[in-house]
């Protein structure tokens, strides 16, 4: 049996690079899983990276946002910063997350989950900011008013009473 020499020499070249790529792959994955984050005020010490991940995940999309709003860019290494407290916006997330949980306690069962994190059945970031990040940049329906846009523009009001649909706490 003979082997192309054309052929054997890139298959082999293909085959080595295949393989040195899978290698860094299963180094570099297990490093990642193992890092303990570090600064963390209000949540679990002993949170894992996949369910930081997670919890971060949904408090971005609850506020239209990406990381580098609440945390801060190194600029020597060009990369995000997660432990820093440089952002004011950090800072508001943990208070915003307290507040959540006193009133999940305090109004609600407060059920929590195996992270010991509140159960998303009760109030949480979604519960106000609905993909807004400064809910003062939102408009908010007013008590009493009538149809129409707000301040805001058309196509801003959202909630009871938006869109001329009658409000749940004003009679016929």
């Amino acid at each position: 049996m003979r082997f192309n020499p054309k052929l054997l020499i890139p298959v082999c070249l293909l085959s080595g690079a295949m393989l040195l790529a899978s290698m860094t792959l299963i180094q570099q994955a297990p490093k990642e899983e193992n890092e303990k984050a570090v600064n963390l005020k209000v949540l679990p010490k002993n949170i894992s990276h996949k369910d930081l991940d997670r919890i971060m995940g949904q408090w971005a999309s609850s506020l239209g946002v990406k990381c580098g709003f609440c945390h801060a860019r190194n600029e020597e290494t060009k990369k995000t910063d997660f432990p820093s407290d440089a952002k004011p916006e950090k800072l508001m997330a943990r208070k915003m997350y307290l507040m959540a949980a006193k009133l999940n306690k305090k109004y609600f069962k407060a059920e929590k989950d195996s992270l010991n994190m509140m159960k998303l059945s009760s109030v949480n970031c979604y519960t106000c900011h609905r993909g807004v990040a400064h809910l003062e940049a939102a408009t908010w329906p007013k008590r009493g008013g009538g149809p129409g846009p707000g301040p805001g523009g058309p196509g801003v009001q959202s909630g009871p009473g938006a869109g001329g649909a009658p409000s749940p706490d004003k009679k016929p």
